[in-house]
């Protein structure tokens, strides 16, 4: 086997789809030129049984497997820092028993960011690795320059309306638009991620789920930090997979519909809102009048009752870069996880943005102000809830089409569609880098053999 790699994601859907992702584009690099390649893509015992279901699974890509050591990807929403430290303190004792059990020899790890372990696991074996950070480049610039919060007196304060304007490579914001974890409320799991980026040094690349032309500044800022190498390989989201032949309900209903008549409706696979803030939303969304396709949790389904579905229609699970592509769609109503922005950005739809947690808020900031596709919507979590009144005006005023802003808006989403879509075709940004990288990594390994 001319290439191993051991891809080690977080385990979170978040983080292992685009891992995921990112393996099965790099079986498609032309860098190979006919090496062979095997991709061990190693997860727990319970998230083995989630991707099975999930996944359409090349020949070689193998899943391997560590014991269940951490709390259940059902429950992990309702402790979020418990489950975090338990990631960054019980998963590397198993990885090494991997790695002294495995046989055929490691020539690289690609690992997510957020796995404060592997970096030194791996250089006591001398085996390279790759740091994957599967946000948006200018959160990573935020942790990166933490410090520069403490030093402007913006760390712990309730000064949400106050500019932050020396962030490396990210535009003037708000103090309420920086990752939630920043607040006093988070610190144990804020000083966690500030030890994972502190520990990017140590690594050999550095990967981001991004795409060149639309983090452009802070791309070319972050570059000057490390003595390796960065490479921007996103979006990565299954748009290889998009032309499957199957036709689920959902989307037969969707070709019933007018073109762009529809939201779709999504606020995550894993965090939650209140009871109070989803009964606004969901009557919101129905009194505006507006047809949409709703992805619901088992949950949440008992608030979308049988008036409101006059309208609409809900699923546990859809193909959601598939709906994002059908012409019936004309936004997003989405929580601003990284994955799904960028989904949407290749999509060319525009977002209504309500943040909930950590990333989101900073992303919904990039959405609306810097690339100019979408809408503030509210944080939706905090002492105010927003009311069903607020979220209907909203929504009416976001799907038309025919306002002028509703033109503009879709005009900037088309024209970030075309950026996106470019970087990932040959000699786009995102291909050029990813076989940089496989190219790399295959002179190293031929240096080794020599």
């Amino acid at each position: 086997m001319a290439c191993h790699v051991v891809a080690v994601p977080y385990p979170g859907r978040g983080h292992i789809n685009p891992m995921m992702n990112l393996c099965k584009s790099l079986l498609s690099s032309t860098s190979l030129h006919g090496h062979e390649i095997l991709i061990t893509f190693l997860v727990t015992q319970e998230w083995q049984t989630l991707i099975g279901t999930n996944h359409h699974m090349p020949h070689n890509i193998r899943i391997c497997t560590i014991p269940n050591v951490l709390p259940s990807e059902l429950t992990r929403g309702s402790d979020f820092a418990g489950f975090y430290e338990a990631v960054m303190t019980k998963m590397e004792a198993p990885f090494e028993a991997f790695l002294d059990q495995i046989e055929t020899p490691v020539t690289v790890i690609i690992a997510d960011t957020e796995l404060l372990w592997v970096v030194p696991v791996a250089n006591h074996r001398h085996i390279p690795v790759a740091l994957l950070w599967t946000s948006s480049a200018s959160v990573f610039s935020m942790f990166l320059h933490h410090d520069l919060f403490r030093r402007n007196g913006h760390l712990g304060t309730d000064l949400f309306e106050e500019r932050v304007e020396y962030i490396p490579g990210v535009s003037s914001t708000r103090k309420a638009n920086l990752p939630t974890i920043f607040d006093r409320n988070h610190e144990r799991v804020l000083q966690l991620t500030l030890q994972c980026i502190e520990r990017v040094k140590e690594a050999h690349y550095l990967l981001f789920n991004s795409i060149y032309e639309i983090e452009q500044q802070v791309i070319d800022i972050l570059r000057t930090k490390y003595p390796f190498s960065l490479y921007t390989v996103g979006p990565a989201i299954p748009f290889f997979e998009i032309n499957n032949n199957d036709e689920p309900d959902y989307l037969q209903w969707l070709d019933s519909q007018r073109t762009g008549s529809v939201l779709y409706v999504s606020l995550g696979s894993y965090l939650s809102v209140s009871h109070e803030q989803m009964e606004e939303i969901v009557a919101g969304v129905c009194d505006s009048g507006v047809k949409f396709l709703w992805v619901a949790r088992e949950g949440n389904k008992s608030w979308l009752n049988h008036d409101c579905l006059v309208n609409g229609f809900v699923v546990p699970w859809c193909d959601q870069l598939r709906v994002l592509c059908h012409s019936s769609i004309g936004g997003f109503l989405s929580h601003c996880g990284w994955n799904s922005v960028l989904e949407a950005t290749f999509a060319g739809v525009p977002i209504l943005t309500f943040p909930i947690f950590f990333d989101q808020a900073p992303n919904s900031k990039q959405i609306v102000e810097d690339w100019k596709v979408g809408l503030h919507g509210k944080a939706m979590v905090g002492p105010k809830n927003v009311t069903r009144e607020e979220i209907s005006g909203l929504v009416h005023r976001f799907m038309n089409s025919q306002s002028n802003e509703g033109k503009e808006l879709r005009k900037r989403a088309n024209e970030v569609k075309e950026a996106c879509r470019r970087a990932i075709v040959e000699g786009g940004s995102s291909i050029h880098n990813l076989n940089a990288f496989v190219l790399d990594v295959l002179q190293k390994v031929n240096k080794c053999r020599d």
